[in-house]
């Protein structure tokens, strides 16, 4: 959309958001009452279906930089990458607005490498100097230069993750990997599976990347999420949702908030609360399969692993698979038309998005299907055939043998 602004497009065409709550005929992005005017349009061209995002003109555009020379030209390379720096500068610019960049130093004109330059002067209308603790690389943590390609860090001394609900979906999702799959990791306990994957030996057999623009090394959570520890390439941000949007992803693995019958999913608002949707439909709709990992329950879950087998110390008070969604993040009628595997992943049962719905196809060693996953849900799952029981090693604190 930025380089859609920058060039005065009509608006951005795309199939991404069909279905979701971006579409007009859920809502149309609308988060309440206040919003009356339509910003995304359902268009049909040669048949097929597309979403016509509306373009706004950008007034101020806020961003950070590493160093700036006398003329503003402004580098990135101490940043954990570009985003969407150049796309987001040249759109207000082209609006008639102003650019206000923030910058550790300004340094001599002509001294910087200008391959490294990504918002060049002429964009730029204010620089701002800041200190120390404005300038951290990311909120509340210094300059990593793992995190650049500066240097490499050595990532086969990573301590094991404890035997908890998080490792549990985490161990059961690695079990998903194939060898040399494009992966993209979600926050939450999607984050663990990359601690798995180390901890099996299994790491180089793929390849992780981040929305942000990473491309393989280890992805960082927390308030580091976007980056990663010793990547081999840091793209635009933009060019590698042009990669995802366009179905470059064998797995994603996202977290699980709400689910519903038909395999919606909402992990973008609830009730007053607005968590957003960041990359997450962009990601979720194009991928060749998702899992979406998270706990069966929410607020206060306690678990325990005895023997190989899984014990519910305390249920959490929220359930997660409900009658509706609130928001739909995720279609699963368009996961459907388009035949896209979709796998719902949690620590005491697995479920598997077919045609006629959510469909029970996993339990874990010691759970009651009744009381302690169907009692617990708002609906009715359908149920497999043959539901298996998950991998006991899942539940045991040695290793698995994923490699083998």
């Amino acid at each position: 959309m930025y380089r859609d602004i920058a060039a005065h497009n009509i608006g951005t065409l795309t199939h991404v958001g069909l279905y979701t709550f971006v579409d007009p005929r859920n809502g149309g992005g609308k988060l309440n009452d206040v919003t009356t005017e339509d910003i995304v349009k359902l268009v049909e061209i040669d048949g097929e279906e597309r979403l016509l995002y509306k373009p706004m003109p950008i007034d101020v555009v806020f961003l950070r930089a590493s160093y700036a020379d006398e003329y503003g030209n402004c580098t990135v390379h101490r940043e954990i990458g570009s985003l969407d720096c150049t796309a987001m500068a040249q759109a207000c610019k082209n609006s008639g607005g102003k650019v206000i960049v923030q910058v550790e130093k300004i340094v001599q004109a002509g001294s910087l490498d200008p391959k490294l330059v990504k918002i060049p002067g002429i964009y730029v209308d204010s620089i701002v100097v800041g200190n120390e603790a404005d300038n951290m690389q990311c909120l509340g943590t210094p300059y990593d230069g793992s995190l650049t390609g500066e240097f490499r860090i050595p990532v086969d001394a990573i301590p094991p993750v404890p035997l908890n609900a998080r490792k549990i979906i985490a161990r059961r999702a690695a079990m998903e990997l194939t060898e040399n799959a494009i992966v993209n990791l979600g926050t939450g306990v999607p984050e663990v599976i990359g601690n798995v994957a180390a901890e099996e030996g299994i790491s180089d057999y793929m390849t992780l990347t981040v929305e942000a623009g990473s491309i393989a090394g280890v992805p960082m959570g927390g308030t580091q999420f976007g980056a990663a520890a010793n990547p081999m390439c840091i793209l635009d941000h933009n060019v590698q949702f042009d990669f995802y949007q366009g179905g470059g992803l064998d797995l994603a693995f996202l977290g699980l908030a709400e689910t519903a019958p038909n395999g919606d999913l909402n992990v973008s608002k609830f009730g007053t609360r607005l968590a957003g949707a960041g990359g997450f439909i962009d990601i979720t709709q194009n991928a060749k399969k998702v899992c979406y990992c998270g706990t069966f329950t929410a607020k206060g879950l306690e678990v325990e692993c005895r023997d190989g087998k899984l014990d519910i110390v305390k249920e959490g008070s929220k359930k997660k698979f409900v009658k509706e969604v609130e928001h739909i993040t995720f279609s699963g009628y368009y996961a459907n038309k388009v035949k896209q595997p979709v796998l719902y992943i949690t620590e005491r049962a697995v479920f598997e998005l077919r045609e006629d719905g959510v469909t029970l196809i996993e339990i874990a060693p010691g759970i009651d299907l009744k009381t302690q996953v169907i009692d617990q849900m708002e609906f009715t799952p359908k149920l497999a055939d043959e539901i298996r029981l998950m991998d006991e090693r899942i539940f045991r604190d040695e290793p698995m043998g994923l490699k083998k």
